[in-house]
């Protein structure tokens, strides 16, 4: 059974790039293991963030947090302009402060919206600041990685002031299954639980079989291959964040019946053995 693809890579704190090329083919489902913001420039068709679909225009803007599986559905031919950001987690860990935490643009609940609209007027200065920051990423002048490190702090702060100006609104016409969208959350927030298909379908108050057509059908992928990938991203964070605490006990709290299983998922997904992906993040601090 094919994994879900991790896709694009990131060597430092954050990454900005323009893209002006329509799709060559359709991308799979995939996550990253950073965050992604994209403004889409020129941009005809719609992109998924954990089973809801957004209809995109221009101006749109869309948040993928880190370990979100999402994938974009553009015609080939279709046009396909957008500035694209990469951001390390922990850089904005660093950056943030008391009171400005630059990471609550993907904090947000299970359920709210991934893509976000810029109203018109005064927001051209978001707008602004986002295409500068492009240009200087690629330039090469004097102090020009701390110069593109400052306006990228300043293009956060001013995100996060649309954000709460509510300059910045909800794609109102995101399509949102209203069985699948909480049993999403549901999962979210029951890893370390009974995730079984007759679980999952008593939740959502529908029967196992419907409930994983519909679910392959809203999202994308099986209802199995979800709550797997969800908890091996869960048990990999848990790895880093709880250096001393055993893994076995990281894999029972993520979800896994027994270790074996969980050792085998770990090193199919991740090419590697939780032993090794705890080493390697403590040798990179």
């Amino acid at each position: 059974m094919p994994a879900y693809e991790k896709k694009g890579y990131l060597v430092q704190d954050f990454k900005v790039f323009r893209l002006n090329s329509p799709m060559p083919k359709p991308l799979p489902f995939h996550y990253h293991d950073f965050h992604k913001i994209i403004l889409f420039l020129d941009v005809k068709g719609d992109y998924v963030i954990e089973g809801t679909t957004y209809p995109l225009g221009a101006r749109d803007i869309a948040f993928v947090r880190a370990g979100e599986i999402h994938c974009p559905l553009i015609d080939g031919e279709s046009p396909y302009e957008r500035i694209v950001i990469y951001i390390a987690p922990g850089f904005l860990a660093r950056a943030s402060r008391p009171g400005a935490d630059l990471s609550s643009c993907f904090r947000r609940p299970p359920g709210e919206a991934g893509v976000m609209r810029l109203a018109s007027g005064h927001t051209h200065e978001l707008l602004s600041q986002m295409e500068k920051l492009e240009c200087t990423a690629r330039g090469d002048g004097f102090a020009n990685g701390l110069y593109t490190e400052a306006l990228f702090v300043e293009f956060m702060i001013l995100l996060h002031r649309a954000l709460f100006s509510h300059d910045l609104g909800t794609v109102k016409e995101a399509e949102v299954d209203e069985k699948i969208q909480p049993l999403l959350g549901y999962i979210a927030s029951h890893l370390a639980g009974d995730l079984s298909a007759d679980t999952l379908a008593q939740t959502a108050y529908l029967s196992k079989y419907y409930l994983m057509r519909r679910f392959k059908a809203v999202t994308g992928y099986s209802l199995h291959r979800y709550v797997t990938m969800k908890r091996l991203l869960y048990a990999r964070a848990l790895l880093t964040e709880l250096p001393e605490r055993a893994i076995t006990e990281i894999s029972a709290d993520s979800g896994f019946a027994d270790y074996t299983t969980f050792f085998r998922a770990f090193k199919a997904q991740f090419s590697t053995t939780p032993q090794e992906w705890r080493k390697m993040h403590a040798e990179g601090k």
